[in-house]
């Protein structure tokens, strides 16, 4: 009875909880909690922010600062009625100097958005509004606790996140072996993001020029495609939010 007792506990730690994407619907087996994984992104996000304060590139273009939080704070707002628990989470935003930051938003509300990304692609507000609900988009579908709970079960069920999370650093074979799910996630954030904006108050008309601009931006700087394509095809992206702006302002 005692080794029964033992196999099931087993099962029930490896089969995690289930949840459901907002908007969609779609259903995720999720095998770390919410806690854990949001305090470890968010350690994470405090290191960053902390080198970049040090290295005085943190913040410092205070007007575009200034449109960052305001466009955010309207998504924000559009992304709790989808996911009203998300109202509890430490929300925070700041603006990096750093040229190998583009737009990243942690599990708990954490976004970081590099100042020369918007200014290369000359971001209106509305475009702006697009980039950041495509990564708000992906903390409220829980896509950093469903890529961890994905790579826990393909690396070595029941050891805990920061082991994953030390892997997924390390191991391209393991980075290689979820790029499907990479790729469906972020498919899933520009559908969502979209939704986002829209509820935001933010024209539809924006999805298409913000991904025309950054067609047109990855085609200046030349050829080449990543050994692991996490993103949909420039092309798809333009397809995909034609249609998105169709289907919400028709």
């Amino acid at each position: 009875m005692r080794g029964l007792a033992m196999l099931l506990a087993g099962w029930l730690l490896c089969a995690g909880a289930q949840a459901q994407v907002p908007d969609s619907g779609r259903w995720q087996e999720l095998r770390f909690g919410a806690d854990e994984v949001v305090e470890r992104m968010e350690d994470r996000y405090i290191e960053q922010v902390v080198d970049l304060a040090a290295a005085g590139k943190l913040d410092a273009d205070r007007t575009l600062l200034h449109r960052l939080r305001y466009v955010s704070a309207t998504l924000i707002a559009a992304a709790i009625e989808l996911k009203p628990e998300a109202a509890d989470w430490p929300w925070e935003v700041h603006l990096a100097g750093a040229a190998d930051i583009d737009a990243v938003c942690l599990a708990g509300g954490k976004l970081l958005v590099g100042a020369g990304f918007v200014r290369r692609l000359a971001l209106t507000d509305s475009e702006l509004a697009v980039l950041l609900a495509h990564e708000v988009a992906h903390a409220i579908a829980e896509h950093s606790r469903e890529f961890l709970s994905e790579a826990q079960l393909v690396y070595r069920p029941l050891v805990p996140v920061d082991v994953v999370m030390l892997r997924l650093d390390s191991d391209l074979s393991l980075q290689l072996r979820l790029a499907w799910l990479s790729r469906m996630q972020e498919r899933e954030a520009d559908q969502l993001g979209m939704v986002i904006a829209h509820r935001a108050g933010w024209p539809a008309s924006a999805m298409l020029s913000f991904y025309r601009k950054l067609a047109d931006a990855d085609a200046d700087n030349g050829p080449g495609e990543p050994l692991i394509a996490s993103h949909p095809s420039h092309a798809s992206r333009i397809s995909m939010s034609r249609g998105m702006a169709r289907l919400l302002e028709p």
